[in-house]
């Protein structure tokens, strides 16, 4: 059995007397103990939506509207705000953009692992402060700080130190299944790098499932077993990752490759995406990327593809996985 079973989830974001903006539209995944994916998309289009939807952390005006998620079994979309805490404990985590806005200001690290490990305490666990920083000390080590940083508060810490006490916290209490969203934005190249190898390591090492959100597609190029592609609030791609550079795929993952640039090319040339991604808050009754597709058809403005086999993964094409209208193969 999947760790994590989505089925046609929807998500939307309203405010009173406008219109629905439709965010994830009708996605179903599935993910392993284990798996490092890594969800990538240009911005709007769903992803750090469809994360904080995964751990039922979305907040007004965004709302489930329909679907299902089951977590190790259970399905937490049904749960109330007690029986979610309750599985959270050794479940999931997520992992923010900003250390800065993840922590808060006025307390310092060790005030944050104590929440956490209190707030999530078994009846038969007693946290005190020397046992809290204990456990505060080794989760820091293993995301490479020093003992030291307990005392400290945010402000007193570096962007990327932030974000390795994010990362440590996060993984206080185990969990199953960490989410990082976009977990370098705002920290220069050298940072990003060595936050992303310690995310590497930690996720080997511990075996946790890890998810990661981002709009940088060589991060999921180098870090990640598989790529979920997103646009306009859809999976267009799910295939794994040593497949992205080689054979047919997506038309939309074509052209985010060919904004990539390859750093270990002598000479780079990059191409942008035509066109504009659609208003969300209108029915798309056939392909949403139709009108900016360089290989679109007449029926992919009228038939919306679903995902079926093409080279190792799976692609919502008509055009590439040989679908055409009525279902049949040409």
């Amino acid at each position: 059995m999947a760790l994590l079973e989505v089925t046609g989830l929807n998500v939307a974001y309203a405010s009173q007397g406008a219109e629905r903006i439709w965010a994830v539209r009708d996605v179903d995944l599935s993910f392993e103990q284990g798996e490092f994916v890594g969800v990538v998309g240009e911005s709007g289009c769903g992803k750090s939506t469809l994360g904080y939807a995964l751990a039922r952390l979305l907040r007004p005006p965004a709302r489930t509207e329909s679907g299902s998620i089951v977590f190790d079994g259970v399905d937490i979309s049904t749960l109330d705000h007690e029986a979610l805490r309750q599985h959270r404990r050794n479940g999931f985590a997520l992992v923010l953009q900003s250390g800065m806005n993840a922590l808060n200001p006025v307390r310092d690290v060790h005030h944050h692992f104590a929440d956490v490990l209190r707030a999530h305490a078994a009846p038969h666990e007693r946290w005190n402060r020397a046992s809290i920083r204990e456990r505060a000390a080794e989760l820091l080590e293993g995301v490479g700080l020093d003992a030291g940083v307990i005392g400290r508060f945010p402000h007193e810490l570096s962007g990327g130190m932030r974000q390795r006490v994010s990362i440590a916290i996060a993984l206080s209490l185990e969990p199953k299944l960490v989410i990082f969203d976009e977990p370098t934005t705002a920290l220069d190249v050298i940072v990003q790098r060595s936050v992303m190898s310690t995310i590497k390591n930690l996720q080997k090492g511990r075996g946790f499932t890890a998810i990661l959100i981002t709009h940088d597609l060589g991060d999921v190029l180098d870090s990640a077993d598989r790529a979920l592609v997103m646009y306009a609030g859809r999976i267009v791609e799910d295939s794994p990752t040593v497949e992205l550079t080689r054979g047919e795929h997506h038309p939309y993952t074509e052209a985010l490759l060919r904004c990539f640039a390859d750093p270990r090319a002598d000479e780079v040339m990059l191409a942008d995406i035509p066109g504009a991604p659609p208003d969300l808050s209108l029915a798309i009754p056939g392909c949403s990327f139709a009108p900016r597709c360089s290989v679109a058809v007449p029926s992919c403005s009228t038939t919306r593809p679903v995902l079926a086999p093409l080279g190792g993964g799976r692609v919502s094409c008509q055009v590439r996985t040989g679908l055409v209208e009525g279902g049949s193969r040409g």
